[in-house]
């Protein structure tokens, strides 16, 4: 969570520089066109200048410092400082009418967990959702986050609003920038895996921080993100850069079955899809070509499918063979259970026991 709090003071007037040159000249009694002559410029310009008409270029700075002593750069920052004042002017009435656009992200839960600050202004609030995504305006957000869009909506489910996915995916992208990873080795991940595996028994504050280690050494970066409001996703799957990719899991489903496969599932992304590809995880009856492959190789790499069906394959299914067959492959027997569950080998009500719930640093987030 992002709990630094920045303040910063934005004073809602400026003076124009001209304000400070009239009265420059009136307390050294020089007439305007008196200035003018020194300047070497017409009466007109500094007329100009003075009634906020017309601005101080450097050019113009110069030729003040010369006449009245007064250094080039004060003239310059005065005139720099009016000039932002004004664009922060306009800029406010533009948020103004980005509200309606704002309002579709979720912006208590954003405030609730410190990305953003709180304030009851609508054109603050606009400010700081910008801020949080890193761009300028709306339009810039539509730009940004065209190629998210596109592949979100490539998913048969589509029940998520697309403000709070890229705003949970914003979150993730940022806690990651901070964390730093070996370029990305497909061979090293797939090591990694391995004895991920082997961690599928252990309860999080055992294996959460091996588990991250072990993937940031391949290149991966893997953050656990509960969901926000309007979210429906067990996990995502993107690329930072060509060297560092982003698993994140929402923690949705709490069982370790569900919990673990959602884990490789996100690898399998990684390993088996392109760097340019994003991939938004939710229920689905439908399966693209990616996400089937991807359920393929979490089911398999869990539980590898010639063992598993030669496990099937002989009757009754009791718990003390369920368990028997756990410590052979060296993986949690709530694991096991999701899988014949997911099979339907036996009904859902059996095993439950065998199942654990986890509990993450991350959940008292809200």
């Amino acid at each position: 969570m992002n709990t630094a709090k920045q303040y910063t003071f934005n004073p809602d007037y400026s003076v124009h520089p001209g304000e400070i040159l009239g009265e420059t000249l009136q307390a050294r009694s020089i007439s305007q066109s008196e200035l003018a002559s020194r300047c070497g410029i017409s009466e007109k310009h500094v007329s100009q200048i003075i009634n906020g008409k017309a601005s101080i270029t450097s050019e113009t700075a110069l030729l003040f410092e010369r006449a009245l002593g007064i250094r080039a750069s004060l003239w310059m920052n005065l005139e720099s400082s009016h000039r932002l004042h004004v664009a922060r002017r306009a800029e406010e009435a533009r948020f103004a009418s980005f509200y309606e656009w704002a309002k579709e992200f979720p912006i208590r839960s954003l405030t609730k967990r410190g990305w953003i600050p709180e304030t009851t202004s609508k054109e603050e609030q606009v400010r700081a959702l910008l801020d949080f995504f890193g761009v300028s305006s709306p339009a810039a957000w539509e730009a940004h986050y065209k190629k998210l869009a596109v592949a979100y909506r490539k998913s048969p489910a589509f029940t998520t609003s697309l403000k709070s996915i890229t705003s949970w995916l914003r979150i993730g992208e940022l806690e990651a920038a901070d964390i730093e990873t070996d370029p990305f080795s497909k061979k090293n991940f797939r090591r990694s895996l391995d004895e991920i595996r082997g961690l599928t028994s252990l309860d999080p504050s055992d294996f959460e921080l091996r588990m991250k280690e072990l993937c940031y050494k391949a290149g991966v970066v893997l953050v656990f993100l509960p969901e926000l409001p309007g979210t429906h996703v067990s996990g995502a799957t993107r690329w930072l850069s060509s060297g560092k990719a982003l698993i994140i899991q929402s923690l949705r489903y709490r069982a370790d079955d569900h919990f673990w496969f959602t884990f490789f599932h996100e690898a399998a992304h990684i390993l088996l899809h392109g760097k340019n590809a994003v991939f938004i995880d939710e229920e689905s009856k439908v399966l693209s070509d990616e996400e089937a492959k991807a359920d393929a190789f979490a089911a398999n790499h869990l539980i590898p499918r010639a063992r598993y069906e030669r496990f099937v394959s002989v009757r009754p299914i009791s718990r003390s063979r369920v368990l028997a067959f756990a410590r052979e492959l060296g993986i949690a027997p709530g694991v096991v259970v999701g899988r014949l569950h997911h099979d339907k080998v036996v009904p859902f009500s059996w095993f439950q026991d065998l199942k654990r719930t986890f509990v993450f640093a991350e959940d008292d987030t809200s």
